[in-house]
């Protein structure tokens, strides 16, 4: 845990503006081409076919419903909402740098539905206004009011940003006054929260736009209000006439993380989008108002995550039976969920918490989750998806197109779109390098506008060329994140080694005079690793997974022909890698000697008494993020070892 006393204050850094960030040539740049000409455009396409955009015709009476009622008595449909937010938002971080008249047409159409649709006191859900205008605010716990409304005002934050029009943000600073004036802990006021958290980052987000300081009190409120008792649940509940006991997910609330206050939260529990989003609003609120208890709670839940309920992915909450954790140290690997949404989220947590507490920990498991437990939810092709994120298969896990609960597709349009600003962030005096990629930037700095340029082949290859360019001589601090994953490392400027042993927190700070022309290398070992889990984590027990430099690797079927649970991998074997620019837009393959079971004399024998004989096979591997992109077929990260 990190030491409190040293955050006698909080001094933020500040991310560089995502369209200051150009992808230049390099991994990253492929991605974002294909999330701004294909993910966007058919994600808009999907929204239409599957009749989530006509709940917007509020002019109209209601049609049969696209997601029926289930058995819970909830329907999807209920959260539609959120995801016209979340493609909105995705679409406007691409039309910072590529203005795009269509697309804007399209936003501005489902605002102007939004617009007038909106109820006079503010109120704004398709599916209450349309349906149930008698039942909006009576069941918090589980219709996702407040989460929908969040994520329509980080669509309208992002698109205010994007075009300066103030349509939409008006609409949405309407929704946010009239749920300041229904909740809170005044009197007369309803003392109540979301149970899926999203509106308190949003109004941080707002309050950043607007610096309205009630914006930022409503977020606080709704912090610190989780998990109070009596539950406001169990009184909502009696209020409905329902019985607060018949809860399906236990009345104790660790599903919405409102289980107790969450300064008092040591452990991470519930539904695992919900617990990152809550952190991620806990880091923001904690860096507007300096509350050291909250970044406490956070260093001691992070620290429970990853040392004990993270996949080696980056992937988190192994159960789909509440989209989240179960006990520390369960990970299994075929019926993983790792849901894509959560993967995504540990992202805005680490971002966040690397803000304010520069300590390459939080750096490394952002730079984990996005190349493989995050971007695992998204095809080559910019246009299937997986909502779940296995560690093993046996051919029938397929990509699909679009999903009953398509959360998790605009979700990392999102992320990938607006990617630039988890590169850097600066102090009036200090540039912070996070992430490696070729990119060029720009950022303030001292006063002026300092260029930035990578030039490297990362992830595939550990050697960068840094290239500092202020617009005249000055001098200011540089820190780079030397990765948790590299053991040995090597950095110099104009040609003169730094000492690496002088890094902090996985931080090297480089104070100088900074001219144009100045060039930082990097050179970060990246051999191929094994990694083993915690004797705890017995599913991986006498297996072993490969990861080099950020990127995870498996074996697919399609690659050795045969299924991946065969093989084994001996423990001495050298693994060699190698770049294939033909593999799926570029990537390196790993290969090794090994051995496969063989079929010899089994003869249609289900068991036999001796061991089984094995024969000579070769594993190859490819990064975990580019599985299912080819043919059916097994899949496998932890593999046996021999």
């Amino acid at each position: 845990m990190t030491d409190q006393s040293t955050r006698a204050r909080l001094d933020r850094y500040a991310p560089v503006d995502h369209a200051k960030v150009d992808f230049t040539g390099g991994f990253w740049e492929s991605w974002s081409e294909t999330v701004r000409k294909v993910t966007v455009p058919t994600q808009h396409m999907r929204l239409d076919e599957e009749r989530f955009l006509e709940v917007l015709n509020f002019d109209q009476p209601p049609a049969d419903l696209a997601r029926p009622i289930q058995p819970s008595g909830l329907s999807m449909q209920h959260f539609f909402d959120s995801d016209f937010g979340k493609w909105i938002e995705a679409a406007s971080y691409t039309l910072r740098a590529h203005p795009n008249p269509a697309l804007e047409a399209k936003i501005d159409d489902i605002v102007d539905k939004l617009a007038k649709g909106q109820m006079a006191d503010g109120y704004l859900n398709s599916w209450f206004i349309r349906r149930e205008p008698d039942k909006r605010w009576t069941n918090l716990r589980d219709l996702h009011e407040m989460y929908s409304m969040g994520h329509l005002l980080e669509g309208a934050v992002a698109y205010f940003e994007a075009t300066g029009k103030r349509r939409f943000l008006d609409v949405m600073t309407k929704a946010v006054d009239h749920i300041d004036a229904t909740f809170g802990a005044e009197p007369g006021k309803l003392r109540g929260y979301d149970a899926h958290e999203e509106i308190e980052l949003a109004l941080i987000k707002l309050y950043r736009v607007s610096k309205d300081p009630k914006h930022l009190k409503l977020a606080k409120y709704f912090v610190d209000e989780r998990g109070q008792q009596p539950s406001y649940y169990d009184e909502e509940a009696r209020r409905r006439g329902d019985d607060p006991a018949k809860y399906h997910y236990g009345q104790n609330y660790e599903y919405s993380q409102a289980h107790r206050p969450v300064r008092e939260q040591t452990q991470v529990v519930g539904h695992a989008v919900r617990a990152m989003y809550l952190f991620s609003a806990m880091v923001d609120l904690a860096s507007e108002t300096s509350d050291l208890t909250l970044l406490a709670a956070c260093d001691r839940l992070f620290d429970n995550l990853t040392g004990r309920q993270l996949y080696v992915t980056g992937g988190l909450g192994p159960s789909g039976a509440n989209e989240g954790f179960t006990r520390e140290y369960d990970l299994p690997n075929e019926s993983a969920y790792a849901e894509t949404c959560a993967a995504i989220a540990l992202a805005f947590w680490g971002h966040r918490m690397a803000q304010v507490d520069l300590d390459s920990r939080y750096t490394d498991h952002v730079e984990l989750a996005i190349f493989n437990g995050a971007l695992s939810g998204i095809a080559r092709d910019g246009e299937h998806y997986f909502y779940e994120n296995v560690l093993e298969s046996h051919g029938q896990h397929r990509r699909w197109k679009w999903h009953y609960c398509p959360c998790c597709p605009t979700n990392i349009a999102r992320l990938i779109a607006s990617l630039g600003s988890y590169f850097y962030t600066t102090k009036p005096d200090e540039l912070a390098v996070h992430l490696y990629g070729a990119n060029t930037a720009e950022a303030e700095i001292v006063g002026q506008t300092v260029r930035i340029a990578q030039v490297t082949a990362y992830p595939w290859d550990g050697d960068i060329a840094l290239k500092i360019d202020p617009a005249t001589p000055a001098h200011f601090t540089v820190r780079l994140r030397l990765p948790g994953w590299c053991s040995k490392a090597e950095v110099s400027v104009n040609g003169i080694a730094v000492d690496v042993a002088a890094a902090r927190k996985g931080y090297l700070a480089i104070e100088r005079e900074w001219a144009a022309g100045d060039v930082v290398r990097l050179s970060f070992d990246m051999p191929v690793e094994r990694l083993y889990a915690h004797p705890e984590v017995s599913e991986d027990a006498g297996r072993v997974a490969l990861k080099r430099g950020p990127v995870v690797y498996c074996v697919e079927q399609a690659d050795i022909g045969f299924a991946p649970q065969r093989l084994s991998l001996p423990a001495e074997a050298t693994i060699s890698h190698s770049f294939d620019a033909g593999l799926l837009g570029g990537a390196v393959r790993l290969s090794a000697p090994a051995s496969k079971a063989s079929d010899a004399g089994w003869d249609g024998k289900l068991y036999q008494r001796g061991r089984p004989s094995r024969e000579a096979a070769t594993l190859t591997a490819i990064p975990y993020h580019l599985w299912a992109n080819r043919q059916a077929g097994g899949m496998l990260v932890w593999l046996r070892e021999q």
